[in-house]
């Protein structure tokens, strides 16, 4: 199979806050969450409510000691067999700082990760 992802994913479970936003950047709801898996563009969340397809969303989460804020597009969510929702994010925006902090991350989880 062909692996259509600009760039590798690194699992992580991670506590976020999310806000999901409409079409005209009106909150639709907010709530907490963890990370499935991160990579430098995107993100698999799982929450306890849906998030809808093409919806934007604003994510802080809390990498060990720093915060990483992100506002994404809602690409996919589908159903868990627990009755959670997993939904795939594409990066729109990342600061510059959060974006640094994230590869920091995403670099000692592949070199811990060659080394076992």
């Amino acid at each position: 199979m062909n692996e259509k992802r600009k760039h590798s994913r690194v699992d992580s479970i991670y506590l976020l806050n999310f806000v999901n936003l409409d079409e005209n950047d009106n909150e639709i709801l907010q709530g907490m969450g963890r990370t499935i898996n991160v990579s430098e563009s995107g993100i698999m969340l799982e929450t306890h409510v849906p998030l809808g397809e093409s919806d934007t969303v604003d994510v802080v989460v809390g990498l060990k000691e720093d915060m990483v804020t992100i506002r994404g597009k809602v690409i996919f969510t589908r159903t868990t067999a627990t009755g959670r929702y997993q939904s795939g994010i594409q990066f729109l925006t990342i600061e510059a700082a959060s974006l640094e902090t994230l590869r920091r991350y995403i670099d000692a989880f592949n070199a811990f990760s060659a080394n076992l």
